[in-house]
C-alpha cells in the first residue's frame, strides 16, 4: 500500500467517523417527540458490531455533542458509561462474527432495562455521598420513570428482532472491508492486515495496486 493510499484511507476514515457520530445525534434529535424511543441504541450497537473501534470513537463524539446541545447535568455520566458500554459489547460480538437476531435483541433488551437502572442510580446520587436513605429515593425515581423504560424497552426489542441483522448485514456488504472491523471478512476471502485502518482482502488490495497503477501512470 502506497503512502498515498494510506492517507487517503485514513482520511476516509475520520469523514466515516464523523457521519456516525452525526447520524447518531441527528436520528435521537428526530424522534425527540416521542418519549423513550429511540434509535441510538440501534445505531450505536450497528456501529460498533461492524466498525469496532472506530464506532466507539464515534459514540463518544455523539456524547460531546449531546454535551454542546443540551448543557451538562448528572445525565452526562450516564452518557459516557452506557452508549459506549453498547457499542463496545456489540463491538466484541462483532468480533466473533456472531450475528444471531436473537440473541442481540436479549443483550439489547437487557442493556436497555441497565440504562433505567444506571440512570436512576445517578439521578438518585450514586456519586455524591449522599447515603441517607438511598434505596429509598432510588426506588421512588425508578418507579417514576418506569414507564419510560418500558417504552424503551419495548422499542429496542421491535428494532433489533426487525431492524439490526439486515442492517448490519447490509453495511457488511457495501462498505469495503478496510473500512470495517476485523468481523466482516466475506466468506472466500483471505483477511490481510492493514496497519490500523480494518482488514484487507486480496481483492481490495489488488483494486489498490491497480488504483496505484493509474495514479503512477497519470504522473507520466
Amino acid at each position: 500500500m502506497t503512502d498515498k493510499t494510506m492517507h487517503r484511507d485514513r482520511a476516509v476514515k475520520l469523514a466515516l467517523i464523523a457521519v456516525m457520530a452525526a447520524t447518531v445525534e441527528v436520528g435521537k434529535l428526530a424522534l425527540a417527540f416521542i418519549p423513550n424511543v429511540e434509535i441510538v441504541t440501534l445505531l450505536c450497537a450497528t456501529f460498533g458490531f461492524v466498525f469496532g473501534w472506530s464506532g466507539l470513537v464515534a459514540t463518544y463524539i455523539f456524547v460531546l455533542l449531546e454535551c454542546f446541545v443540551w448543557g451538562f447535568n448528572t445525565w452526562v455520566l450516564t452518557y459516557v458509561i452506557y452508549w459506549p458500554l453498547v457499542t463496545f459489547t456489540f463491538m466484541l460480538l462483532g468480533r466473533r462474527n456472531f450475528n444471531n437476531r436473537f440473541v442481540a435483541t436479549l443483550i439489547a433488551v437487557t442493556l436497555t432495562a441497565f440504562f433505567g437502572v444506571l440512570s436512576s442510580l445517578v439521578d438518585t446520587g450514586l456519586l455524591s455521598g449522599f447515603w441517607d436513605r438511598f434505596w429509598y429515593r432510588f426506588s421512588i425515581i425508578y418507579v417514576r420513570g418506569l414507564s419510560f423504560y418500558l417504552t424503551q424497552i419495548i422499542c429496542n426489542l421491535l428494532l433489533f428482532l426487525l431492524v439490526f441483522k439486515p442492517l448490519t448485514d447490509y453495511i457488511d456488504k457495501v462498505c469495503p472491508a478496510r473500512f470495517r472491523s476485523l468481523r466482516s471478512q466475506k466468506k472466500g476471502k483471505e483477511a490481510m492486515p492493514c496497519d490500523g485502518i480494518g482488514t484487507l482482502t486480496k481483492s481490495d488490495v489488488s483494486q489498490q495496486k491497480q488504483s496505484s497503477d493509474d495514479d503512477g501512470s497519470d504522473s507520466k
